[in-house]
């Protein structure tokens, strides 16, 4: 392992959209599912910084260069009738891990979550990324395994939206 570097967590901007692009790509690669990535800076520009995002994300830069990222957004929990924030990727550059800047991007997002009053924190896990998931339970995290994740998506979705 090579010696920590400094680090900063901070809220994305807009100038950061490129390589947050570029590190869901990486995470694409590194999950082996390059072929479902339709995002673009055109695309993921408006989501986060338009008239009316529908996502945050944070930024973990060190030496200038982003090297990490957590794209968030609000969810709500109708048993606690309180909104949740829900983590829909964090991601790492392989160079940059070991030095707790998944830690301190999950933390902050805690952190973000109480303040906002939230009832809840919650991500999903590939099954197979036992190295997050033992990182995840070392945090405190539960991972449910009795939840399953439903999608519905691209002209699935289009013909279920169109059914009456």
């Amino acid at each position: 392992m090579s010696l920590p570097t400094p680090f900063s967590i901070r809220p994305a901007e807009l100038r950061d959209v490129g390589a947050i692009v570029q590190l869901i790509r990486d995470l694409a690669e590194f999950e082996q599912l390059t072929h479902m990535v339709q995002t673009t800076i055109e695309k993921l520009r408006p989501q986060l910084f338009g008239e009316k995002p529908s996502a945050e994300a944070l930024v973990a830069e060190s030496g200038g260069e982003v090297v990490a990222f957590a794209l968030f957004f609000t969810n709500f929990s109708t048993f606690l009738a309180q909104p949740g924030l829900y983590l829909e990727d964090l991601f790492v550059k392989p160079t940059h891990r070991g030095h707790g800047i998944g830690e301190a991007l999950l933390t902050r997002l805690g952190r973000l979550a109480v303040e906002r009053n939230y009832g809840r924190f919650e991500w999903s896990v590939l099954d197979w990324n036992e190295n997050a998931i033992r990182f995840y339970e070392r945090m405190g995290a539960t991972v449910m395994p009795e939840w399953r994740i439903c999608r519905i998506t691209g002209k699935t979705l289009q013909a279920f939206g169109k059914a009456e």
